[in-house]
């Protein structure tokens, strides 16, 4: 069941650019950074509301400069990249989307920060916008 807004993911180029930017020009607290392999990026965290269940602005940038975020990046420029809702069941809100016909990029689940189990809904499905389902480990938030 989709639970709450978790983040806002903005792609940007240079991540140690856009951490400064958003610490030092907007005052935002970065709760962390971290890669994460699976996606070819390096993200950064920046927690906007609830401490128990913060929604969060996400940076995310391409890892060693490879990645299809590299693409993205090329094609559309920074900005912002996808929507995430925490789940408390990936597995079974990918079923639930599927048998209505949602298009998803993978066929299952796999690993993202914070080490949750995420899965993408494909733009197709949502109108435009890529939405990232992601399910947090035993129900913690990050």
């Amino acid at each position: 069941m989709i639970l709450n807004l978790d983040h806002v993911a903005i792609a940007v180029p240079e991540l140690d650019e856009a951490i400064r930017r958003f610490a030092e020009d907007l005052g935002l607290t970065l709760s962390g950074t971290e890669d994460v392999q699976s996606a070819q990026t390096r993200t950064a965290f920046f927690p906007v509301s609830d401490p128990e269940h913060p929604t969060r602005i996400e940076l995310v940038s391409p890892l060693d400069g490879g990645g299809p975020l590299v693409r993205h990046l090329e094609r559309r420029g920074p900005g912002i990249h996808h929507l995430c809702f925490r789940t408390d069941d990936v597995d079974g809100d990918m079923a639930r989307l599927q048998a209505k016909g949602w298009r998803f990029t993978s066929d299952a689940p796999f690993g993202g920060a914070h080490g949750t189990r995420v899965c993408f809904i494909h733009p197709k499905s949502t109108g435009g916008v890529l939405i990232e389902l992601a399910e947090y480990p035993d129900g913690a938030h990050d």
